[in-house]
């Protein structure tokens, strides 16, 4: 049985646009989080180097010269950056799992990296889908970013913001036996009064959900607008109305639902810490355990790919793949038949073909 430890969820604003100064930042925070216990610390969406606010204040046209600094601060793979953050997760023996712009190949990912507290990358994962205006900036995942991790914590995995309102995406991670889940946010302070959906009390709801659907521990990391991000970025009155500063919820849930810790004013900055036992996860699971004893799947089923989708493959991984036994033969016609055979007998649309490749009963 793991022993109870610490965790904490960042709320903190980034050095907008800045990966070096934003990567400094971070580490500051890793190490204030060692000297209180913590052992996982979880951090907003794209902390490094800062969510792309822009997108939401202006036509896509505006803000073409911001792009190339914004994917020149993003991070990449084996970069110095992303060795900084191995080595500050190994000298503070603590799992970090950083929410990031991830350039691969000039393409971005919104990112969740997870070190080990022996500096080595437990995953490198990618947001399924982004959000509306998100993919004018960022590329998509596929099944293999839908992970979780096994560790001497426990079992933990990860999503991005809206990712939390995909049922299908909860009931993939929920699958996978997860124990504790970082939800990474970018703030609450978008839109104010005038789009309730990105407002702080349905994204809270959704991690808290996620914690009493999933019964786990939701670490919800949530960044901060702050006073210098507002004014680089709303540099009219209507942007200043459209984006505000503060917007900081971070929070912890229990596997009831619970919260966890101490919250913080929605524009101070700091870490929201709390004690996980991940023996109060049994009580959950005694109750509703979603993709146990409290499913039905002789009536509902999820069907997951979680092979990785690379757009280029090798003509070895191909033949491959194609090198099945199975003979050829024509599809069914549609409509498939209502009335299913029963199990083990055979159906006359599966039996073997006849010769000249159609089905007995095919018209």
């Amino acid at each position: 049985m793991t022993a109870p430890f610490k965790a904490a969820a960042v709320q903190a604003a980034p050095v907008f646009l800045e990966l070096d100064a934003s990567g400094d930042k971070a580490i500051g925070l890793i190490e204030d989080a060692a000297s209180k216990g913590v052992k996982l610390i979880a951090f907003p969406e794209t902390y490094l180097p800062g969510y792309p606010w822009y997108i939401w204040l202006d036509a896509t046209a505006m803000y073409m010269p911001l792009v190339p600094r914004y994917a020149a601060n993003s991070i990449k793979e084996g970069s110095e950056q992303d060795k900084r953050l191995a080595q500050a997760a190994r000298d503070n023996d603590m799992h970090v799992v950083m929410g990031l712009s991830w350039n691969i190949n000039g393409t971005l990912y919104m990112g969740q990296w997870h070190y080990g507290p022996d500096g080595e990358v437990i995953s490198r994962r990618r947001k399924l889908k982004p959000t509306h205006v998100e993919r004018t900036v960022f590329g998509e995942g596929d099944g293999s970013d839908m992970s979780v991790h096994e560790t001497e914590l426990g079992r933990i995995g990860a999503l991005c913001c809206w990712e939390h309102i995909q049922p299908l995406n909860k009931y993939a991670m929920f699958s996978q036996n997860e124990q504790i889940h970082v939800a990474a946010w970018p703030s609450f302070s978008l839109y104010e009064g005038g789009a309730y959906a990105l407002g702080p009390e349905v994204n809270e709801a959704a991690s808290r959900i996620y914690a009493v659907e999933g019964q786990c521990f939701v670490l919800s990391a949530c960044a901060t607008v702050s006073q210098e991000m507002s004014e680089f970025l709303c540099d009219t009155p209507v942007k200043q109305q459209l984006l505000k500063p503060g917007g900081g919820h971070a929070r912890i849930f229990g596997p009831d639902g619970a919260p966890l810790g101490t919250n913080l004013a929605p524009d101070e900055e700091g870490l929201v810490i709390a004690d996980i036992d991940l023996d109060m996860i049994a009580i959950g699971k005694a109750a509703a355990d979603p993709c146990g004893h409290y499913s039905r799947p002789d009536v509902f089923r999820l069907m997951f790919n979680r092979k990785p989708s690379p757009p280029v493959m090798s003509f070895d991984n191909e033949a491959l793949a194609m090198s099945s036994r199975t003979r050829w033969r024509p599809l069914p016609s549609w409509p498939m038949p209502l009335n299913e055979p029963a199990s083990g007998a055979q159906c006359t649309r599966c039996a073997p073909a006849k010769p000249g490749g159609r089905h007995a009963d095919s018209r």
